[in-house]
């Protein structure tokens, strides 16, 4: 016989059914999350996977070609050796390093130190380098660590890695806008700007820069602009921020030395990854800081120990796993980089020859006149990306527009310039197609420019 409810039980049941979350309203989050810069990159995912038979020259993603899961193994057996050889390490210590968790600054920073000696000639000494949860975690880290109220601001080249404007968004920082030019940031108005903030109040802390083919403008740094900007960061007391993951794919001539191999003063906080060299997926970047830190009783540690604390409450260590397969794939190519992206560089020049080839194709030596202006582009010498300038809005709509009309792809620039600029530019990245993807997408892109001249 089936025994009834006692009254208080369904009184509780009738709580719960009639419960409701609780509603977050969201105006009372943290400010980053309702920030455009933050939904650029869901947003391109979100079209791409409602398109999936469109051409994609969104995405800045690394080459795939070459991939083969069986090396992941082979990279891995490597570290091994080299931890239980070179390193000297117990057969008990090497299985702590790949199962335990690890080192907070990192397992595999004596390796970093030699490819960084071997590609960029740069002398690093290894306990000054901190091994990162891919390069974004190390701008996070850099900027918290530098942003100590809303009167500390940096400063970045417009357009600029919309990676790096999210970080600052995360944190708090305000980002101050400087004038790009073909060469790279403009010097001259980066004076001004750090000028005209101090006399506002404000504490110019450092300036993020990528000198070599710039995401998204592929912009380059000539050397002696380098080294001017070298004098001015002396000069203005504040720190440079040197972001280098696309230096070993040139089109042509020698690669100039980094910022961080002309430094003699300590302004550079060197920032790295091997998401375009290696492979995105293992996650690791690192960051390079060996600039002391007083504190106020007379001593001093180093700025790379003070994100080592940050990041010992963010994410622990970086993965030792991961951190093998990177170490292992450096040994195997004598810690150079350079080596290890041959054939990768090689596909990306053919790919850049055969975009820029096709635009002038498609839109003639000096682009082609539209209803509201010219079609033009630039011709950077390496990299991942090109930007075209078209006679129109080139914004999220049209974007949805030129994938469900069209079969086509891109970033709209406005991303890279926190909303304030590039609305009529679109970002082109041909790192990870054919040369006939390729010629496919910018058929239907000149489609596309027809369509609204």
């Amino acid at each position: 016989m089936a025994t009834a409810p006692h009254p208080s039980e369904d009184g509780a049941r009738a709580a719960v059914a009639s419960a409701r979350p609780p509603r977050i309203e969201a105006a009372g989050l943290h400010e980053s999350v309702g920030n455009p810069v933050l939904t650029s990159m869901t947003l391109l995912n979100e079209i791409a996977g409602r398109f999936p038979d469109a051409v994609s020259f969104a995405a800045g993603r690394p080459y795939e070609g070459f991939y083969d899961t069986r090396a992941l193994a082979g990279h891995l057996r490597t570290f091994e050796d080299y931890l239980r050889g070179e390193a000297g390490l117990t057969d008990q210590e090497v299985t702590r390093a790949f199962f335990q968790y690890g080192r907070t600054k990192g397992i595999i920073h004596e390796l970093i130190a030699r490819h960084l000696a071997n590609d960029e000639g740069l002398r690093a000494d290894p306990e000054d380098i901190l091994v990162t949860t891919g390069c974004q975690e190390a701008m996070v880290l850099v900027l918290r660590a530098l942003c100590r109220d809303r009167r500390d601001v940096v400063l970045t080249s417009y357009p600029s890695y919309v990676g790096f404007l999210g970080a600052a968004r995360l944190v708090g920082m305000p980002v101050h806008g400087v004038r790009e030019g073909a060469t790279g940031i403009d010097v001259d108005d980066l004076t001004a700007r750090i000028r005209r903030a101090r006399a506002k109040g404000l504490r110019p802390r450092a300036c993020y820069v990528v000198p070599d083919f710039a995401n998204p403008s592929g912009a380059t740094m000539t050397t002696a602009d380098r080294r001017r900007l070298l004098e001015v960061a002396a000069q203005e007391d504040i720190l440079l921020l040197e972001d280098n993951p696309y230096s070993m794919f040139r089109l042509a001539g020698s690669r100039p030395p980094t910022l961080k191999s002309l430094d003699r003063d300590g302004r550079v906080v060197y920032l790295g990854s091997f998401a375009k060299t290696a492979f995105a997926g293992a996650r690791i970047g690192y960051v390079v800081a060996e600039q002391p830190v007083a504190d106020g009783s007379g001593g001093s540690t180093r700025f790379v120990d003070e994100l080592a604390k940050l990041k010992s409450m963010l994410t622990l260590n970086t993965s030792t796993v991961a951190q093998a397969v990177i170490g292992g794939y450096l040994l195997e190519h004598g810690c150079s980089v350079e080596k290890a992206s041959v054939r990768e560089a090689a596909v990306y020049r053919e790919n850049l020859r055969h975009l820029l080839g096709g635009l002038t194709e498609r839109f003639g030596e000096g682009g082609a006149d539209g209803a509201a202006g010219k079609v033009s582009w630039n011709t950077p010498n390496g990299g991942m990306f090109a930007v075209l300038s078209v006679p129109f809005r080139a914004d999220r709509a049209m974007l949805e527009y030129s994938a469900s009309r069209f079969g086509v792809l891109w970033t709209p620039m406005e991303h890279f310039y926190a909303g304030t600029g590039g609305q009529r530019q679109l970002r082109l990245s041909y790192s990870v197609l054919s040369p006939e993807r390729i010629s496919t997408g910018l058929d239907r892109l000149a489609a596309l420019v027809r369509d609204r001249a």
